[in-house]
């Protein structure tokens, strides 16, 4: 007896589109099918024609899911049949022994078919083929005109099933290159900031505690150093430490955007705002929306641009160049300058309430010059970072006498500028020693605190460092802890400072306290 077309489509197709699951769908269709056209096992296929790859990534059984995927090479023989079907009428054509056949050989051997008899059937969508259906079964059967026909049937739904589960499967593929591209930027951001922020127990000791106080509010900060103090890494460092850290962390220089470009590079644009504003595009601002974003050299902003940073840290809200909607902002605000503000509104350069609204935390960040004694640790972290980025393996040995040299220069440029010394100087290497030639003693650089004392030439680190402290020491008469102490002159922690002193073999303690004072 003919079957009812119309009952069994619609039967089959809400089985193969009943779950967005493709292996239980298609679980599902076999068992319905079975009644229809003799099988035993269903195979969909896909096939890449980038890689010439083949993969069965659903096959079901009498016993139920397979769930181990077969890939398999198609060779050029498979490839050109493949193009050969595409001329018929009916992409479908019967297999006596699936192993006999090239473009089944190999899966049928895999999945133990070799010997049993198949239909096979192009899955068309608009003219391509997006892959294979397989049908198997364990005798010797003969498929009948009847069971072709039913299948050519089916063709386009189990088509758009199999279109469906692809889109899918590259969603979640791209939903895992997000997953890993923010593990690597929040790795990366760690690592730019050092995980650690190096002279957090000393130099930048009193900046890290500010940090730490206002890292779990919203409240704008406004860093202010001279240029290349390392405002950029306290950001990130405040951005790391707060409740925003898995958000985005957008930053924004300020002083680079073009004036003509600034309100959309920080607000975005709707399509045809302006000439060549051919899409609409997502500012700074909308890209760190819940978040933070770091507003670099701050006192570059135009006196347009700064009307609406204030809009946005008084409403909370954005708009888009050429639009009208209103866009709710989640935003951390951090902003930089090396500038005087003050003198800038009292020359009318810069508004007055912005930047009240921007100095609700200021944080200032001591220049280099005023911490000398974290340099050896800078030395060595951009020595051990640069040796990796140029590739140079076990990184070089400072020469002695090379790092006093360091620490008794003013360092105008600050952190940036020893951080090109260092690789001007691993440039300069000849497989001796690190020399840091170049580098001019400033009068101007003359301690003014046991902490900033120059060290004698010839000394390795360890000892440059042993005589500061050694210093600190003496002028706090062994005393460690407490006002006028030495980890107070220092300014790093009583515990981290006894943890050197016995790393470094400088005695301390009652025993020693007598001397530090009579050598005092």
């Amino acid at each position: 007896m003919k079957t009812n077309d119309d009952i069994f489509f619609r039967e089959a197709v809400s089985r193969i589109c009943g779950s967005e699951n493709i292996e239980k769908a298609l679980q599902e269709c076999f068992f319905f099918l079975k009644h229809y056209i003799p099988m035993n096992q269903v195979i969909l296929n896909i096939f890449d024609n980038t890689t010439n790859m083949a993969e069965a990534v659903v096959r079901v059984s009498d016993d139920g899911i397979l769930l181990d995927s077969i890939i398999i090479p198609y060779t050029r023989q498979v490839k050109k049949d493949m193009e050969a079907y595409t001329s018929r009428s009916k992409r479908m054509w019967m297999v006596r022994r699936l192993g006999d056949y090239e473009g089944t050989r190999h899966i049928a051997e895999k999945s133990g078919t070799a010997d049993f008899p198949g239909v096979i059937m192009d899955l068309d969508l608009d003219g391509r083929i997006i892959g294979k259906l397989t049908i198997i079964h364990g005798k010797e059967t003969q498929f009948s005109e009847e069971h072709l026909r039913l299948l050519e049937i089916l063709n386009t739904p189990f088509a758009f099933a199999l279109s469906h589960h692809l889109k899918q499967r590259e969603i979640r593929r791209l939903k895992d290159i997000a997953a890993d591209n923010q593990m690597y930027y929040q790795e990366e951001l760690n690592q730019i900031s050092g995980g650690f922020v190096i002279g957090a127990d000393s130099g930048l000791k009193p900046v890290m505690e500010m940090v730490r106080r206002v890292a779990h509010q919203d409240s704008p900060v406004l860093l202010i150093g001279e240029t290349g103090v390392g405002k950029e890494v306290i950001a990130k460092a405040l951005h790391r430490i707060s409740p925003r850290s898995d958000k985005p962390f957008i930053g924004v220089n300020c002083g680079a955007i073009p004036e003509s470009l600034m309100d959309s590079e920080l607000f975005g644009h709707e399509k045809g705002a302006f000439t060549g504003a051919a899409v609409r595009k997502r500012g700074r601002f909308e890209r760190a929306d819940g978040g933070s974003i770091f507003l670099d050299e701050v006192g570059e902003l135009k006196k347009e641009a700064q009307v609406r940073l204030l809009r946005v840290l008084q409403e909370k809200e954005i708009e888009r160049v050429g639009g009208t909607e209103t866009l709710p902002m989640d935003i951390r605000v951090i902003a930089a300058t090396h500038r005087n503000l003050e003198e800038m509104i009292r020359d009318k350069i810069f508004r007055e309430d912005l930047y009240f609204r921007l100095k609700v935390f200021p944080i200032y960040i001591p220049p280099l010059r005023e911490r000398i004694l974290d340099i050896p640790a800078l030395v060595s972290h951009f020595i051990q970072k640069k040796s990796v980025d140029m590739k140079l393996g076990i990184p070089p040995s400072i020469a002695p006498g090379q790092i006093d040299k360091l620490m008794e220069y003013h360092w105008p440029g600050n952190v940036r500028e020893l951080e090109n010394a260092v690789e001007r100087a691993l440039i300069l290497y000849n497989g001796q020693q690190l020399q840091f030639d170049g580098l001019e003693a400033s009068a101007s650089a003359a301690p003014s605190s046991p902490q900033e004392a120059p060290a004698p030439a010839s000394l390795s680190l360890d000892e440059a460092m042993a005589r500061h402290i050694t210093q600190a020491l003496k002028s706090a008469q062994g005393k460690i802890h407490g006002p006028g102490g030495a980890a107070e002159l220092l300014g790093i922690n009583p515990m981290t400072l006894r943890h050197r002193l016995k790393k470094l073999g400088i005695p301390f303690g009652r025993a020693a306290k007598k001397e530090y004072a009579e050598e005092a």
